[in-house]
């Protein structure tokens, strides 16, 4: 009887399977996040390698070599559009591009270049009437002081005025026997004096800013200091005119620009000494050439709200005179 229940117990023991039990923690985690991140991120980084390198050739590209490969893209643009030149030229949506058909298929001329585009011709300003009106009364006021003040009518003959395309020029010119300086020198005289403080504080009647040029006659200098020449005179002499300006009553801001021309801009090229040659030009400039200075310098408008003193450096406030012998007066 024991022995039959041993033996029973034996077969259950040897027929019960063994059940393993295993559990898989966060199954479904591992294969949601694989190696595709990976993948896209470097897709990501080629992306954005290509399009900085593409900034860096844009940037260092001419206009020229841009207009090249713009006109490259166009011309195959137009011709699969339509067909011909005489088809892309009736279709106005289509850019008409400047390079080589890439479906001509005969060898091209390694000798063409790229023809460079004609820059845009410069328009000149354009005068405002109100502009013009202004400098004429100005012409009107000076030319009326000049025959009522017995200080400057004694001189008239030397003083010229005229409208111009840059504004109202006023000309101080020597005469035969009366020069403005003594030769070879950037000292006033006295009459010269006169004039130019008589005329200072009439400038002040427009806004117009001033240019002041210095001119000589052709006759060389045979002595000395080392390198004065012409140049350094006229600049001088245009120098002591804007003294005696300011000493009339000219404000000191008015003031644009203050050169020396020598004798590239004679009144009579014909003869080398002649007295007229020798002058002192001031020039009220127009809205119109006041914008080209400043354009043709480097800026594109102008900043009414600042003197012209806080935009042009300050040029030599006082220069002594220099006294040089010349060969003829």
């Amino acid at each position: 009887m024991s022995e039959r229940k041993s033996r029973a117990s034996q077969q259950d023991e040897t027929s019960a399977p063994v059940i393993v039990r295993r559990s898989k923690k966060g199954g479904d985690h591992g294969a949601h996040h694989g190696g595709a991140w990976k993948i896209a991120y470097a897709d990501f980084v080629t992306a954005m390698m290509a399009f900085f390198l593409l900034m860096w050739l844009l940037g260092s590209t001419s206009k020229y070599d841009k207009q090249g490969i713009e006109d490259y893209f166009n011309t195959p643009l137009s011709s699969l559009l339509g067909g011909n030149e005489g088809t892309a030229a009736a279709r106005p949506n289509v850019i008409q591009g400047g390079g080589r058909d890439i479906t001509d298929t005969r060898p091209g001329d390694g000798k063409k270049t790229q023809t460079e585009p004609t820059p845009p011709a410069k328009v000149p300003p354009i005068v405002a009437p109100a502009d013009t009106a202004r400098l004429q009364q100005l012409k009107e006021k000076l030319t009326a002081l000049i025959e009522q003040s017995p200080a400057l009518k004694a001189f008239k003959d030397q003083i010229r005025i005229s409208i111009t395309n840059e504004g109202l020029r006023i000309e101080i010119v020597d005469s035969q026997n009366r020069p403005m300086f003594p030769s070879g020198s950037s000292k006033l005289q006295p009459y010269a004096v006169t004039i130019l403080t008589q005329i200072g504080a009439a400038l002040n009647d427009v806004e117009n800013r001033i240019s002041i040029a210095g001119h000589t006659d052709a006759v060389p200098y045979t002595a000395g200091p080392e390198g004065y020449s012409n140049w350094e005179l006229s600049s001088e002499r245009a120098n002591a005119a804007r003294r005696a300006l300011v000493a009339g009553g000219m404000h000191g801001e008015k003031l644009l620009q203050v050169r020396g021309l020598a004798d590239v801009l004679p009144l009579n090229s014909n003869v080398a000494d002649e007295p007229t040659n020798r002058r002192i030009s001031i020039l009220v400039l127009n809205k119109a050439a006041e914008l080209a200075f400043f354009h043709d310098g480097g800026r594109t408008a102008i900043d009414e709200t600042s003197p012209a003193s806080s935009t042009i450096p300050e040029v030599v406030s006082r220069l002594q005179p220099v006294s040089v012998s010349r060969s003829t007066p």
